[in-house]
């Protein structure tokens, strides 16, 4: 299943600026992805953070913690596509991330891409010992 969702990504926690924002990102993922059929069971994510310029102050010229990013965008996935699966997020077992700089807030948000694995030892490197 692959889904874009518009909105401003938000990390886990945030110290400064706009603190609603974090709920208010939780509640657009979950909104955004509502319709989605929920996963059974182990999964592969591969997502990519569009990040405004305000997600790249003077101090962070990198941007947002990417593991920040992606604890927020996970949880909030436990209401939708993990919502079934026995230890929710813990179905991911293969993950990329990616967090790429956008001109403007209009094009902020995450592009995913989910896929379940259906053969669970092959996937794992070294699995065949």
């Amino acid at each position: 299943m692959r889904v874009s969702i518009a909105g401003v990504p938000y990390a886990q926690m945030k110290s400064r600026g706009r603190r609603e924002g974090r709920t208010e990102w939780s509640n657009t993922v979950q909104q955004q992805t509502a319709h989605l059929e929920p996963l059974r069971g182990p999964c592969r994510v591969r997502v990519l953070f569009r990040l405004p310029p305000s997600k790249y102050p003077s101090d962070h010229p990198y941007g947002m913690d990417l593991d920040n990013l992606l604890k927020r965008f996970f949880d909030a996935l436990e209401k939708t596509v993990f919502k079934s699966v026995p230890g929710r997020d813990g179905c991911v077992i293969e993950l990329e991330a990616q967090k790429r700089r956008v001109g403007s807030d209009a094009e902020a948000g995450a592009d995913v891409e989910i896929e379940p694995i259906t053969d669970v030892e092959r996937s794992w490197p070294g699995a065949e010992r």
